[in-house]
C-alpha cells in the first residue's frame, strides 16, 4: 500500500491511497472538512465518505503529463509508463496546472 498527501494551495486536503490489490481510495482530512476551503474538485465534494475506484481517479490522472513529455519523464525517472500512481507521486509535487499538488507519504 502506498499513500500520498493531497494539498490544495499548500493546505493538506486529504490522503490518496493505492492499496496492494490496486484499489484507489481518496478521503478528506477532518481539519480540511471543517475548514471553509472548497472541495479539491467537483468530482470530490467535501464529505466524510471515502471515494474508491479500481483505476486512478480521472481528476488525479489529469495531473499527469501526456505524449512526449510523459515518455521523457518515465525514461528519466525509470518508471513504467502504465504505473500512473508512481508517476503521479514523482511529478505532481510542484508546478501543477491547478491548486492541487501531490506529496508522497513516508509510511
Amino acid at each position: 500500500m502506498r499513500s500520498a498527501e493531497i494539498h490544495r494551495n499548500n493546505e493538506l486536503a486529504g490522503i490518496l491511497t493505492k492499496e496492494d490489490k490496486g484499489t484507489y481510495i481518496f478521503r478528506y482530512e477532518d481539519n480540511y472538512l471543517n475548514s471553509p476551503s472548497p472541495a479539491i474538485s467537483l468530482t470530490f465534494p467535501k464529505s466524510k465518505q471515502e471515494y474508491k475506484n479500481d483505476v486512478l481517479f480521472p481528476f488525479f490522472f489529469n495531473l499527469l503529463a501526456e505524449g512526449v513529455n510523459k515518455k521523457l519523464q518515465c525514461r528519466q525517472l525509470q518508471i513504467d509508463e502504465k504505473d500512473y500512481f508512481s508517476l503521479l507521486l514523482a511529478t505532481a509535487g510542484t508546478d501543477t496546472i491547478g491548486a492541487v499538488t501531490v506529496r508522497p507519504m513516508n509510511v
